[in-house]
């Protein structure tokens, strides 16, 4: 008979935590005796709360001490612009909580694929908490990682669409902790499956037991009922072998009969000539017979002899699915040389991700024009294979980038790279830099700091929207009454689209403009720093 151990030592603590309660009840009632109660109820409630699961000593950050005090806000940096046509794409510099934050306002619910690749918090200070490496002799290693990213990850699944997914880079430093702190925050209902991915080839003959060659990318959905199907999309060597077509779309003739095969559907198959072939088949006899017939199995004769059975293998439009263990995603190898070329051969990345690797995951969702979000974007892979699939498959697929600029990986790692690669392959993009800056609001009634945040609202609108304000006749922005009056007297003539404060109310007579002008009102809504007016 099971016994559960861990429950019989948490009644008994609870009854003794009775007993005392009882005590103090019996005693005279003042505020220290309800303090006390309070107290032990606080200490009871956390005796009977959940017992499986991740435990970890949970740490805060010096961004937390920043996020209590200031409300971050986007600045862009305009000369960093680049404006190359197509999708509208977005590179935010700075801590990833404070930008994770700034996205909730504008992108809650809407982003349909997020992949990361965080540090893997080896040991070897490859992960930095509060400016300081963590490295193997911290005895809170991995519990200042999991609550690094904890906190990320909640913000990540109210980010995600109902049909989002979330991918996850990891080695075995955190795999199973990841793994834990995944099924808490998404529900371990949404658990997809974890990639197997062969990271290097060879090497390794200073390993003193077994040489580790792959990494993990741990796969989440939002919302499994509503998640769509996964497929890997054909490649051009793929497609090779579909030289047939017919009504039903293209094919080659495979065998997946082999003789001498044991199932509970075996059973012989007489050949023209009358031979009698030992077959096992995944389909039954009276099946295989129609298919016979209709031509969608054939038997042929053998250049060496003997007979062959064959069916059509027709080509699976979407592409094909993904398999769990995989090496055909790209290396490390690959993703230092995919960085290399853009930068003069230079070492420029310690593990950059290959294009191949982040692209076939993207293709994976089937989804020509979603918004994928990477907050850990280090060289900028991401952007990268969002832009060549666009290029390669077409499609509007957009991105958002977040880094800090640590030793000014941004500026120099991120940023370059997208700007070089759109130049060099000549890519339909454009890109926006912004900087996460602060506002104090401590001791601040709203009022205060309204205004000042009134001059950070553009960039919330161009993210949300992936629209470009800066020097674009077409479209307009009004955040004030005394705005509005100037924009109605005096309208470009290119204007079609304007953007109001949600405060911002049109008379009559403007809006009657704004109609006989064709342009559309768009009124920016108020969730952008209501939180912080009461």
């Amino acid at each position: 008979m099971s016994v559960n151990v861990s429950k019989q030592k948490r009644d008994r603590l609870v009854e003794k935590i009775n007993k005392i309660k009882k005590y103090i009840a019996s005693a005279k009632q003042d505020e220290n005796t309800a303090q006390l109660l309070t107290y032990i109820a606080d200490i009871e409630k956390d005796i009977k709360g959940k017992k499986y699961g991740l435990v970890f000593e949970e740490h805060r950050e010096a961004i937390d001490e920043i996020l209590e005090e200031n409300t971050p806000v986007l600045t862009e940096k305009k000369d960093l612009f680049i404006d190359n046509g197509g999708q509208m794409n977005f590179l935010i510099e700075g801590d990833n909580l404070a930008a994770l934050q700034l996205l909730e306002k504008t992108h809650k619910g809407k982003i349909d694929l997020i992949y990361i690749d965080p540090p893997y918090n080896t040991g070897n200070k490859d992960f930095v908490y509060d400016d300081v490496f963590v490295d193997i002799n911290d005895t809170f290693r991995h519990s200042k990682w999991l609550s690094f990213m904890g906190k990320r990850l909640e913000i990540a699944k109210r980010l995600l669409s109902n049909q989002g997914f979330i991918f996850i880079s990891i080695d075995d430093n955190e795999q199973a902790e990841l793994k834990l702190l995944c099924d808490r925050v998404f529900g371990e209902d949404n658990f997809i499956a974890t990639y197997i991915k062969q990271s290097k080839v060879g090497g390794g003959s200073d390993s003193k037991f077994i040489v580790k060659e792959h990494e993990y990318c741990i796969v989440y959905s939002k919302c499994y009922d509503t998640a769509g199907e996964m497929f890997i999309t054909h490649d051009q060597d793929y497609l090779k072998r579909y030289k047939e077509e017919d009504e039903k779309g293209k094919f080659f003739w495979d065998t997946f009969a082999r003789p001498g095969l044991k199932n509970p559907i075996h059973y012989n198959i007489i050949a023209p000539d009358g031979t009698i072939m030992d077959y096992g088949w995944i389909h039954g006899k009276d099946r295989f017979e129609q298919e016979l017939a209709d031509g969608t199995v054939r038997i042929i004769p053998k250049k060496d002899g003997g007979w062959s059975v064959q069916f059509k293998q027709y080509l699976n439009k979407n592409g094909r699915k993904p398999r769990s263990m995989t090496m055909d995603f790209g290396g490390s190898i690959e993703g230092k040389n995919d960085l290399s070329l853009l930068f003069d051969n230079k070492k420029i990345f310690s593990y950059p991700k290959s294009v191949k690797f982040i692209s076939t995951l993207i293709s994976t969702i089937n989804d020509t024009e979603c918004t994928v979000l990477d907050f850990f974007a280090g060289s900028g892979t991401t952007g990268h294979a969002v832009m060549k699939l666009n290029a390669e498959y077409g499609g509007k697929r957009k991105f958002i980038l977040c880094t800090n600029n640590e030793n000014n990986i941004c500026r120099d790692v991120t940023y370059e790279r997208i700007k070089r690669v759109i130049a060099r392959d000549k890519y339909e993009a454009s890109l926006k830099y912004y900087k996460v800056d602060f506002v104090p609001i401590s001791d601040k009634l709203y009022y205060e700091y309204a205004d000042e945040l009134l001059k950070h609202i553009r960039e919330l609108v161009e993210l949300e929207n992936g629209v470009n304000f800066n020097d674009n006749a077409e479209i307009a922005i009004v955040l004030t009454e005394k705005e509005l009056d100037a924009f109605a007297a005096s309208i470009p003539d290119k204007c079609k689209t304007i953007y109001l404060g949600h405060d911002v109310l049109p008379g009559e007579v403007q809006e009657s403009i704004f109609r006989a002008r064709g342009i559309a009102v768009n009124i920016i809504p108020d969730y952008y720093y209501r939180e912080l007016e009461g």
